[in-house]
């Protein structure tokens, strides 16, 4: 039996159950835990390879995740399943708090006034679909800018240095901006879906979500019992600047089926929205690229 690799997404329930034994108790004794990779700069690049090419979650997808079990965005995850490219796990799913953030002595006040003005967000990735999604109530869609500025901690530093006008940030990199006194201009909270990679043993994985069940309970509990493990995935250059005791409890699992009903009309509001190239759509159904356990 092959190790059960588990990818960290910059979120607690990993860490708890790491903590409290839990994926032993569940049955889980062979797996490794690597740290998240939203933030490091020895991943794969977040905008463009040295082909001009542009690379976000989603073609992390394509080249291969180094993982049994990891997680994105449900656009992402949803597209990529579609593509044969892994499983989307289709028990549980979570939601993180997100915000468009802009600096506090920024004029931007209201949804509206992001008119024409970037937005910063990663491209193929929670961000880009979230900020879409957040700002067609106020906006046409000529009115919506984009700037695909990498990976959710290179937004953050764009941010302190005034490189951007506004960025769209979630979990931990949200805290950080909140903490700096970066103000709320449009909540972006969305849904993350897990990947499972398609030579993953389904007891191991119903095994991990078990123990992650377990974690949900404790972090809803007291989550301030646990933020110190932050500190595991946040960047030397911001520990200094933040105290990670104030942090929220950030993405929330829900163990609740991702349906057809989401699944086909995510698909659909990606493509209605041309994020994609034509060619580049999956067209993989529900029945192959969900995965469900019962």
């Amino acid at each position: 039996m092959s190790t059960f690799v588990i990818h960290a997404h910059g979120r607690l329930q990993e860490w708890i159950a790491q903590e409290k034994g839990y994926y032993e108790a569940e049955g889980l004794t062979d797996y490794v835990l690597k740290q998240n990779e939203l933030g490091d700069a020895s991943a794969p690049p977040a905008v463009y390879t040295a082909e001009g090419k542009k690379y976000g979650a989603y073609e992390s997808y394509e080249t291969g995740r180094d993982a049994t079990v990891s997680c994105a965005c449900h656009w992402t995850v949803n597209m990529a399943a579609s593509n044969a490219h892994g499983t989307l796990w289709g028990e549980c799913y979570s939601v993180s708090p997100g915000a468009i953030m802009v600096p506090p002595e920024s004029p931007i006040r209201t949804p509206a006034d992001l008119a024409g003005v970037e937005v910063s967000v990663g491209y193929h990735s929670g961000s880009h679909y979230a900020t879409i999604q957040a700002l067609e109530p106020f906006l046409t869609t000529e009115q919506i800018a984009l700037r695909f500025g990498g990976l959710p901690d290179e937004r953050v530093d764009a941010m302190i240095a005034r490189e951007v006008q506004a960025a769209d940030v979630f979990g931990m990199q949200l805290y950080v901006l909140e903490q700096l006194g970066f103000r709320k201009i449009l909540d972006t909270t969305f849904m993350i879906a897990g990947m499972v990679s398609k030579d993953a043993d389904l007891g191991d994985v119903q095994k991990y979500y078990a123990a992650l069940r377990r974690a949900q309970a404790d972090l809803d509990l007291m989550h301030q019992k646990y933020v110190h493990y932050y500190a595991n995935e946040l960047p030397e250059r911001f520990k200094a600047l933040v105290d990670v005791r104030r942090f929220g409890p950030g993405e929330r699992l829900v163990f609740e089926p991702y349906t057809k009903e989401m699944y086909e009309s995510t698909h659909a509001w990606v493509e209605e929205r041309g994020i994609f190239d034509a060619d580049a759509v999956g067209s993989g159904a529900f029945e192959e690229a969900v995965l469900l356990a019962r």
